[in-house]
């Protein structure tokens, strides 16, 4: 089965070794719209044209599923997509909120670009899953993304050290579970364990994966 897959850049090349690992005879197609990057500061009808841009890509060579490997471009884009291309199967990745509120964490911190944050879906995740007794708070990340972007793959850290310290300084209590809401996030793991050394991070990459396998379990069967 052809699996298309695309992100502002570098950041969902951890969903794609993971889909790599758990399917490993499938045929992968990866876009990385570093030219684009970030998604998360990009007005709507901007970011529409762009993901369309991908998805006719994809679509080109042949993807039959479509994994939207960015929480920006899913949560502001997932149902105009499907609505355009009601043929191809899409999987979407969201900040991981469910996960986090269903262990036991008491305080949970959200990082997400500002779209994302923003974003109707997330409002709703919160809505749907966050309990009485739990503290979420949703932190904005600007420009961590595009930093990361420019800088990881000549590991060049000292730039991405410097935005999470402004970043991390609007943190009001210390968080316990950390979702992170961006897949560029999940590179740059041990520099926010740096930060908050007990607290547990969590990424959507594993839902992602599971709902893969779903898609590829029920092609089978035609």
């Amino acid at each position: 089965m052809k699996i298309g897959l695309f992100d502002s850049g570098i950041g969902g090349t951890t969903i794609l070794e993971a889909a790599k690992q758990a399917f490993p005879h499938e045929e992968y197609f990866y876009i990385a719209d570093s030219k684009n990057c970030p998604y998360g500061e990009k007005s709507s009808l901007e970011l529409q044209k762009i993901v369309s841009k991908n998805v006719d890509e994809l679509q080109n060579w042949g993807a039959e599923i479509i994994i939207i490997a960015c929480n920006t471009a899913t949560t502001r884009c997932i149902s105009y997509l499907r609505n355009k291309y009601p043929k191809i199967q899409f999987i979407g990745t969201e900040p991981a909120i469910k996960l986090a509120t269903e262990s036991n964490s008491q305080n949970i911190l959200v990082m997400a670009t500002p779209g994302t944050i923003k974003s109707e879906r997330t409002k709703t995740l919160l809505k749907e899953n966050q309990k009485p007794d739990q503290i979420i708070q949703l932190l904005p990340c600007p420009h961590l993304a595009d930093t990361i972007e420019h800088n990881y793959n000549d590991h060049n850290f000292a730039p991405i050290i410097d935005t999470l310290k402004t970043i991390f300084s609007e943190v009001q209590t210390t968080p316990d579970t950390i979702v992170l809401g961006c897949t560029h996030y999940s590179l740059i793991k041990d520099q926010i364990h740096s930060f908050f050394q007990h607290a547990k991070l969590i990424d959507g990459n594993q839902g992602v994966i599971h709902q893969l396998g779903k898609l590829i379990k029920n092609s089978q069967k035609h």
